[in-house]
């Protein structure tokens, strides 16, 4: 009985790691290193996709951004124009607190963001109001940022609400 409770449960815990996603730390040796007072300081645009959890195409938009830094305190300004007219602003204020961690606020953010970048990645998880058929509904963000190269970066940002997928934003920023 004991042999097969042992058998039984081997397998577990390469099923649960294989559900396990990946870490920042797994990028630390990518190259170019990202450095978000770097990259987000200037002008850049970014054009993504909203899909929900079967995948389809529900929203479609442009980000223009302003990013500005002084020493440890940077403020991006968003603008979104969506594909089908509406528009809408987000600013955050961002905080870098040593060792590749950054924190932020906006004025549609539950609390504070919290952020790890390691090498040419960044992981970015917050709390977002979404205003839905005028309704505002509270979602969480797993947002994954990648520097291609000095000028382009590439983000895939998860929404969930209490544990169910949602949807998937992907956007591409390119600095200006």
């Amino acid at each position: 009985m004991k042999r097969r409770l042992l058998l039984a449960a081997l397998p577990a815990p390469f099923l649960l790691s294989a559900c396990a996603g990946p870490e920042v730390r797994e990028y630390a040796q990518e190259r170019p290193q990202l450095d978000l007072r770097q990259y987000f300081n200037g002008p850049l645009v970014g054009h993504g996709v909203f899909t929900d959890r079967s995948g389809r195409v529900k929203a479609r938009f442009v980000v223009r951004m302003v990013g500005r830094w002084q020493g440890e305190q940077g403020v991006l300004e968003e603008d979104f124009e969506y594909s089908d007219g509406r528009k809408e602003r987000r600013v955050w204020r961002l905080t870098h607190q040593g060792d590749g961690r950054y924190s932020g606020r906006a004025d549609d953010v539950v609390g504070e963001a919290q952020g790890q970048a390691a090498g040419n990645a960044l992981r970015w998880g917050y709390t977002l109001k979404l205003p839905v058929d005028g309704k505002v509904y509270e979602v969480q963000f797993d947002d994954w940022m990648w520097l291609v190269d000095e000028r382009v970066m590439l983000n895939k940002a998860r929404m969930s609400k209490f544990g169910f997928d949602l949807g998937e934003v992907t956007l591409s920023f390119t600095r200006q």
